[in-house]
């Protein structure tokens, strides 16, 4: 198994990623997202009535519907809280991992997922700065015969360069751990 995770600044980039890799015949068993709902924005893009929270279900719908999707993983977003890390939004195979069904929650919120699906350990470090600072991630675990395939569409969506977020991070004084250890 293949595990590519790719860090969006602009949401509609990551759920048109997530779009591009369900038409390709990803399913939602192997496609993961999440990204930081610290400030209630999902919420907040969905009408209310009266004075109801919305549910998880209604918050995903919402983000999917803004978005052009309302089908598919992006409807199945849904809240949750990581302990030490806030509130998210996520669905997919990054639920399981994020809710304790995987080695994630155990581990660490969504360092531990990551690395609990076979990110390296620096790398997952970074993707959660990345979503704590308002980005979103897309995670794909798939069969290796279609790697590639999930690549291309991912990278083809606009994602951000890794090293190049690390390298800035670290300029402005952030000191997680390093990609590669």
């Amino acid at each position: 198994m293949a595990t590519i995770t790719r860090l969006f600044d602009n949401h509609a980039d990551a759920l048109a990623a997530v779009r591009d890799l369900e038409a390709a015949g990803f399913t939602s068993s192997e496609i993961g997202i999440t990204a930081s709902n610290t400030d209630d924005r999902y919420a907040k893009q969905v009408v209310r009535e009266g004075n109801e929270a919305p549910s998880g279900a209604a918050i995903g719908a919402g983000v999917g519907g803004v978005a052009g999707g309302g089908a598919g993983i992006a409807a199945a977003l849904g809240a949750l809280a990581i302990p030490g890390f806030g509130p998210v939004v996520a669905a997919g195979v990054l639920v399981a991992a994020l809710t304790g069904a995987g080695a994630g929650a155990a581990a660490g919120g969504i360092v531990g997922a990551l690395t609990g699906l076979g990110v390296g350990d620096g790398e997952a470090h970074v993707y959660a700065e990345g979503v704590s600072r308002g980005g979103t991630l897309v995670t794909v675990r798939t069969a290796d015969s279609r790697e590639l395939a999930a690549r291309d569409i991912l990278d083809r969506n606009a994602p951000v360069d890794i090293t190049q977020r690390e390298a800035d991070y670290r300029r402005g004084g952030w000191t997680g751990r390093p990609v590669g250890h």
